[in-house]
């Protein structure tokens, strides 16, 4: 079974964070929530979330992937957490997945993994930066070799699915993307 983790930085994009860590384990996917500090975590709509441990109890555990959700300043905490970016640079190098949503990319920008990359973030965030090498695309959710980035809230369900196929393969998503009676996908 494949293992994921999801730093919850204070000011996380709530719709995103939720979702994701929803969607992965309806998959069946482990998902651990990691807060930068001790303590509950308010996300950036209010939402109060307890997460499963704190990052520095979990940032000797073997992930398969890691999931930043965005939101402000969530992606800003993250992309100034020294553990984060760490960690970050470790798994790309040892080849696991590096995803990121909204704001978030920012963080992935900052480690250095999205060069020579294609990708995609909120309008304002990576396409302001004019990253050399990196080209950004306006779509709902990127996939460049073992980098996943998306758009925003109303594409965290389309790159929480996009995650299940990369972990679980297409026959899972499409089980859970059933289950969930989108449009035009029961």
């Amino acid at each position: 079974m494949s293992k994921v983790l999801v730093p919850l930085a204070p000011g996380f994009e709530d719709l995103e964070a939720t979702t994701i860590v929803d969607l992965l384990r309806r998959a069946g996917i482990e998902v651990v929530t990691a807060g930068l500090a001790p303590g509950l975590v308010q996300g950036a709509r209010g939402m109060r979330v307890a997460p499963d441990a704190e990052l520095d109890q979990v940032l000797d555990q073997d992930f398969d992937m890691i999931v930043l959700p965005g939101g402000m300043p969530g992606a800003e905490n993250l992309k100034h957490d020294a553990r984060i970016q760490t960690l970050l640079k470790k798994m790309a190098a040892a080849g696991k997945y590096t995803a990121a949503i909204c704001a978030a990319p920012i963080a992935l920008a900052a480690a250095g993994l999205l060069a020579g990359k294609k990708a995609t973030s909120y309008p304002g965030f990576l396409d302001k930066l004019n990253l050399p090498g990196t080209t950004y695309l306006n779509q709902p959710v990127v996939v460049d070799g073992r980098v996943v980035t998306s758009r925003g809230p109303g594409t965290a369900m389309d790159f929480a699915l996009e995650l299940i196929a990369l972990l679980a393969g297409q026959a899972k998503r499409d089980e859970v993307e059933l289950g969930l009676m989108r449009p035009g996908h029961q």
